[in-house]
């Protein structure tokens, strides 16, 4: 009883209950992604045509790092979840399923290692880059 009188006016905290809010943005995600699937062997580029397109726009006029972050990766968070969707363009040579595959397992591993929940990553392959070294040599 002793210990309870003393104890009376101190607040003590409850185990597990919430003292606020944490969110996590969708940009944060979008960029632990991106860098997760330029990580993936097989990946020449993020970004689908218009992407690339403005971001050799940008790299020209000396903005190269605009916009480099999230481009080719889109994020729905909600809550401790989220839904990741990448657009990448694959190196000629590799297997569309491997690279595919390998991308999904590094998104995923990489966003968890945040605390969030990978509830999918939908992987769409947008174009192939054709290294073509007769043609660097010739100019």
């Amino acid at each position: 009883m002793t210990d309870a009188v003393e104890n009376a006016g101190a607040v003590q905290p409850a185990t597990g209950v919430a003292r606020g809010v944490t969110a996590v943005s969708d940009e944060v995600v979008e960029k632990i992604a991106g860098a997760a699937a330029r990580s993936v062997a097989g990946v020449a580029d993020l970004g689908g045509d218009v992407a690339r397109f403005f971001n050799g726009i940008l790299d020209k006029v000396g903005l190269d790092e605009t916009g480099d972050a999230g481009r080719g990766i889109s994020a729905e968070v909600k809550g401790s979840s989220a839904v990741i969707n990448v657009v990448l363009v694959i190196e000629a040579g590799h297997i569309v399923a491997d690279v595919t595959e390998a991308v999904r397992v590094a998104v995923i591993e990489a966003v968890e290692k945040y605390g969030l929940t990978v509830t999918g990553v939908n992987v769409t392959v947008d174009d192939i880059e054709l290294n073509q070294p007769e043609a660097a040599a010739g100019a």
